[in-house]
């Protein structure tokens, strides 16, 4: 990855295309065209004073994340379409050397060119901007300034060449990859509502796309047309969009042609598909091993952060990238990064995956868990701050605590101040002494503007007009959902401005309320909303369970089996995503909730659980041994201590005990052989942390006695600790 000094660039004008013959002969330079605006509002109030794609995800802008991966796939060219915030994110490109004299100094890098238009209210309007200049002259890349990827662009262009060539009229590939929405909440482990596709398993050709569907009703809506021309329709609720398309020219003449078209999915999209006249179409290209995600929500900000933290986007990482006036981060164990200059206390903690930026100062007895915390910082004493963002500059008294919140540059915490889970400081906001920021509050010190109905309104919009009546947070003490506030009476020193109450104006959530923040907050979904979805969900399989006993038809003994096998594999699988979730960074009180909520919508018993519990944590050990290059017994040791608490909730009989020890022979002969001249070994193990059972162990053997003498090697290979468990029984 190359650093900002060594990066090409052109500032204010595209690359000349040539006049002489050898030029006309020469392939067009892969080109990419990058919206440096959302056109939405769900990141306000901070969009209104600094523009999505500069806020800093990791301690490093967003936009530099997106260049970076397109210089690394071979992009050529790029041009920046600006709109709110326009001279921010041209200065930011010249300071960081993608335009201007440090870029054109550099020959050989990606050229990238700054476009503005004020004017533009859509993605469709820019489009048609960039139409009209006429600076594309290929197959082009179509991105937002807020997507991370590392994902090599090399088949899924040809791919799109290829079909070109054959079909003209195959204008776009989108690039997909699998993700499981939540059973619960219908929703992607980035905040989005789960999208249904149905596409061509042969020709990957999508042909139908919905991302507005009503999870309310079990079934999907789908043209009778597109059933009876498509013999080989997949339907797909698993798949996330990219949000990364590679595009003809003619998809900027579309727009061009069609002013309805403002939005990329939900018009030009589905516009194509339901055009039968024009005949365009677009097609699909699915990643597997390689990242690629949008941030979308404050969910997709917290996900992603955790991604790049945990190095699934390498080598998009805090210690590879790098801008020219940042002090370079260093990787330690645990995946804790740090600059050199960072000053930190002997007696405070740093938990792991977190980050901790240049010249930040850190007291006594502090504890930083799975957090990031910007440049400049001054951390008081006893300050507790766990699953949250820290900006830049911001200062942070004595005995505070922050949890699963986002504190943008410059604001203050004064001493013992509390932010809940699910909370947005605006830049410059301060919190009064040992005042308490309710859960899910955006606090700003700009008022917030009455119009804000759609999402498709622009960051910039004039927030100088249409200012709501809501008093400023600190003079809201009498109400019950705000903050608890102290007066001057209780506290003397509480007169100066700032140590009263908060200084800003909270904000009103959208029109579903607080009861619908948990959807896209950077907190982890709160267990009572767990517990009523997954009662919403048991409820209806009481529904369903008691239409199948009316239904004769349902009583296929054979049929049901093969299916309950199907169900229980997809279960498992369900479950070790489910686990991952959670070791990359999930919240383990919902673990149980959530694994619950996957045993009743796969109609299981509670026994079910225990064997696909025990594989994902026994899968969990591997990797940490592998990563380690450690001894296999001791990571399986740490593993079972680690999350003994999940096991014994699912092993509290001896036929669920049984189940764990069924399905660790499975995996030894199947899935994770590493373990099988281990077996014993662990098997001891399990015993000594209760998690199997005397009884069982015994049981499982004198089961396999009459086995065939396959199924009896791993009874062979314990029988020396069996021979003594059944001495000591006799013994007593």
């Amino acid at each position: 990855m190359s650093q900002k000094k060594s990066r090409g660039g052109g500032g204010g004008r595209a690359a000349p295309a040539g006049d002489g013959a050898e030029d006309l002969s020469r392939p067009p330079p892969l080109q990419a065209v990058l919206l440096a605006d959302s056109f939405t509002l769900k990141f306000r109030p901070i969009t209104l004073k600094r523009p999505k794609v500069l806020l800093p995800l990791v301690n490093m802008p967003m936009i530099e994340y997106t260049l970076s991966w397109l210089e690394s796939a071979g992009v050529q060219e790029t041009f920046v379409f600006c709109c709110a915030h326009a001279g921010d994110v041209k200065e930011y490109l010249e300071k960081a050397g993608w335009t201007g004299k440090a870029a054109a100094a550099t020959a050989g890098s990606m050229v990238v060119t700054a476009v503005e238009w004020r004017d533009a209210i859509s993605a469709g309007d820019a489009l048609r901007f960039i139409d009209g200049r006429g600076v594309i002259h290929g197959d082009f890349v179509l991105i937002s300034g807020d997507t991370v990827s590392n994902m090599s662009l090399t088949d899924a262009l040809q791919e799109h060449k290829d079909r070109r060539k054959k079909d003209p009229l195959a204008v776009m590939t989108m690039i997909i990859k699998h993700s499981k929405p939540s059973i619960l909440t219908h929703q992607t482990r980035l905040g989005n509502d789960e999208i249904i596709m149905a596409i061509d398993s042969e020709t990957k050709e999508l042909l139908s796309y919905e991302d507005r569907a009503d999870n309310t009703q079990l079934y999907v809506t789908i043209d009778k047309d597109i059933l009876a021309n498509n013999p080989s329709l997949q339907l797909h609720n698993d798949m996330e969009d990219c949000y990364i398309d590679i595009c003809s020219p003619e998809v900027l003449s579309l727009f061009t042609d069609n002013f309805d078209y403002q939005h990329l999915r939900r018009h030009f999209v589905k516009g194509l598909l339901v055009d039968d006249i024009m005949g365009y179409k677009i097609y699909t290209h699915k990643i597997h091993s390689s990242y690629a995600a949008r941030i979308d929500n404050f969910r997709s900000y917290d996900t992603v952060s955790k991604d790049i933290i945990q190095r699934w986007t390498y080598p998009m990482v805090p210690d590879v990238l790098s801008t020219g006036n940042s002090h370079g981060n260093r990787l330690h164990r645990q995946g804790i990064y740090k600059a050199p200059d960072v000053t930190l206390s002997h007696s405070s903690q740093i938990g792991a995956n977190s980050v901790i930026g240049s010249a930040t100062i850190i007291g006594d007895h502090c504890r930083v868990l799975n957090s990031v915390i910007g440049e400049g910082c001054k951390i008081g004493k006893h300050v507790l701050i766990e699953g949250s963002y820290i900006w830049n500059n911001v200062i942070i008294e004595d005995g505070c605590k922050v949890s699963n919140s986002l504190i943008c540059d410059d604001v203050h915490l004064r001493t013992g101040a509390i932010v809940e889970p699910g909370s947005i400081l605006s830049f410059e906001v301060e919190v009064g002494k040992n005042v308490a920021v309710p859960a899910y509050s955006k606090v700003s010190l700009q008022s917030q503007p009455k119009n804000e109905d759609s999402d498709e309104e622009l960051e910039y919009a004039d927030t100088n007009s249409g200012i709501t009546d809501s008093p400023p947070f600190s003079s809201m003490r009498n109400n019950a959902d705000q903050a608890t506030v102290s007066s001057a009476e209780d506290d003397p020193e509480a007169s100066e401005a700032g140590t009263h109450g908060v200084i800003g104006y909270i904000w009103a959530s959208g029109d579903a309320g607080l009861q619908e923040e948990w959807r896209q907050s950077i907190a982890p979904i709160p267990k009572e909303k767990l517990e009523e979805l997954q009662h919403a969900l048991s409820g209806d399989d009481d529904v369903d369970d008691s239409e199948e006993e009316r239904d004769p038809k349902n009583n296929l003994d054979d049929d049901r089996s093969s299916i309950v096998d199907d169900d229980y594999i997809k279960f498992e699988k369900e479950v070790e995503e489910t686990f991952q979730r959670t070791l990359n960074g999930g919240t383990r009180e919902n673990l149980i909730l959530e694994i619950n909520g996957l045993r009743l919508a796969f109609s299981l018993e509670h026994e079910d659980c225990a064997g696909a519990v025990f594989c994902a944590v026994m899968k969990s050990a591997l990797v940490a041994a592998q990563t380690t290059n450690g001894s296999l017994v001791k990571a399986t040791e740490q593993a079972l201590d680690e999350w003994d608490f999940l096991l014994l909730n699912y092993a509290k009989t001896v036929d669920e005990e049984m189940e764990i020890l069924l399905k660790f022979e499975e995996m030894c002969q199947e899935t994770t052989k590493e373990f099988s001249p281990l077996f014993s070994k662990i098997l001891h193990v399990l015993y000594e942390k209760d998690i199997v059972s005397e009884d069982a162990i015994l049981r499982w053997a004198e089961e396999k006695e009459h086995a065939d003498e396959s199924d009896k090697v791993f009874v062979k290979q314990s029988e020396a600790f069996i021979q003594w468990l059944k001495e000591a029984e006799e013994e007593e």
